[in-house]
């Protein structure tokens, strides 16, 4: 269900602004998508895992957090992100 330590470097490398940025909202937005992939598919075979739905419910709300301050901060990499996860707006 947790990506891997070289899972999460590759995608902190694709969507980092500079080297060593970890902390922007594109490259977490990045991260909380790969985990929200991870645990639906978890959910897919796991029909009755009632806690593990409740954490991605919050995984969701905090990355539609982070897209909205994106959005509000700069419209231009808050549409690029969008179109990379290949998220709907």
């Amino acid at each position: 269900m947790s990506i891997t330590l070289a899972r999460k470097q590759e995608i902190i490398g694709d969507y980092a602004r500079k080297a060593g940025d970890t902390g922007s909202p594109e490259v977490q937005i990045a991260i909380l998508s790969e985990r929200i992939r991870n645990l639906t598919d978890h959910l897919s075979t796991h029909k009755k895992d009632f806690h593990s739905r409740r954490g991605l419910l919050v995984m969701v709300g905090q990355r539609r957090s982070l897209l909205d301050y994106l959005k509000r901060v700069d419209h231009a990499k808050y549409e690029s992100v969008i179109e990379r996860l290949g998220l709907r707006h």
